[in-house]
């Protein structure tokens, strides 16, 4: 997925400098991402810690991470579900059609009338399995992230789904087909949580805490807010012309409140080493972050240039610089 604030593209800048600072045996170390977004940095060290602990207040990032992270062993019959699901005859509306494609009536267009009522019909089916104890649970995050993933993959907006596009672009005409989220096996355990990442950390530890909080006032409840509607599968009354749900607002989103929730969660922190990414553009600054991690333990700072999110690669109407500054404050707790 195209998705604000992944850590893809920086992989290899995060493992050097945490081999760095921890040393290049990971082996034996608890190893958690507590803003797990799409669960990159956790799916990155998957198979060389001994647990990992992952963790997002989204629902769909809860979905996705249930199958990326916590499943590890091989599952019987996966491709076959796929296959059933995606050669299912499609149903004639649902929630994402009725509320989220032109045809529908809605105004809305998030997704064309054959895809919208496609998601439908998967989703529904994946849901009926499992009230019927049809597939375990394991499967059931399997298949619902192959649902989010193929969704996103012929959504009609510019990556984020804070609006639509007026008219569907090329991607969005394509017929969806339901592909795969493979997941690598191993033999270790892990754990998911879907839980406010400053309540969690009071009752977990480890050896290695990775930090990647909203940056800015961008609220990822608003700009996935498909995706957690596709992976709920609530009824509710979508609001105005975008279609939003209620949802709640994080406190790392706003001027007034990211200090001292930040500070709170470094203060409860139970982990040796503590790396938080974040980048020129965000509300705390380098002083901000330093004066409250050096409070806890030995700070330092490592820093690389990296290729800024677009919304769209055809979007060519943003004219800030490509090129952001993203850092990585260290911290070993005393």
């Amino acid at each position: 997925m195209n998705y604000i604030g992944s850590k893809h593209k920086l992989s290899n800048f995060l493992k050097s400098t945490i081999y760095s600072v921890v040393g290049n045996d990971l082996s034996e170390k608890i190893l958690c991402d507590i803003f797990a977004g799409t669960g990159t940095v956790g799916r990155n060290f998957k198979q060389e810690v001994n647990k990992v602990i992952s963790n997002d207040f989204e629902y769909y990032s809860y979905v996705l991470n249930k199958n990326y992270i916590e499943n590890h062993t091989k599952l019987e019959n996966q491709e076959e579900l796929i296959e059933k699901l995606d050669q299912l005859p499609l149903i004639d509306s649902g929630f994402v059609y009725n509320n989220y494609c032109l045809g529908s009536g809605s105004e809305r267009q998030y997704f064309s009338d054959y895809n919208g009522k496609k998601i439908d019909t998967i989703r529904k089916k994946i849901e009926a399995w499992n009230i019927r104890k049809e597939i375990n649970s394991n499967m059931y995050y399997f298949l619902l992230s192959s649902l989010l993933e193929s969704a996103d993959k012929v959504a009609n907006t510019a990556s984020v789904y804070g609006a639509f596009l007026k008219h569907l672009k090329k991607s969005a005409q394509k017929k969806l087909i339901l592909q795969s989220a493979n997941f690598e096996i191993n033999e270790n355990e892990n754990v998911v949580f879907n839980r406010d990442s400053n309540e969690l950390i009071k009752e977990i530890s480890g050896d290695i805490l990775y930090l990647d909080p909203p940056y800015n006032a961008r609220q990822y409840g608003s700009n996935y807010h498909i995706l957690n509607t596709i992976a709920k599968n609530e009824i509710f009354e979508p609001k105005g012309k975008t279609g939003l749900p209620s949802y709640q607002k994080s406190k790392y989103c706003s001027k007034n409140t990211i200090l001292s929730e930040f500070e709170s969660l470094i203060k409860n922190a139970k982990f040796n080493y503590v790396f938080l990414s974040y980048n020129n553009e965000g509300l705390m600054s380098v002083d901000h972050v330093k004066k409250i991690m050096s409070k806890y333990g030995k700070y330092d700072i490592a820093t690389t240039n990296y290729q800024r999110f677009k919304a769209d690669k055809d979007d060519n109407r943003n004219h800030k610089a490509d090129k952001t500054e993203e850092y990585l404050h260290i911290l070993v707790k005393e």
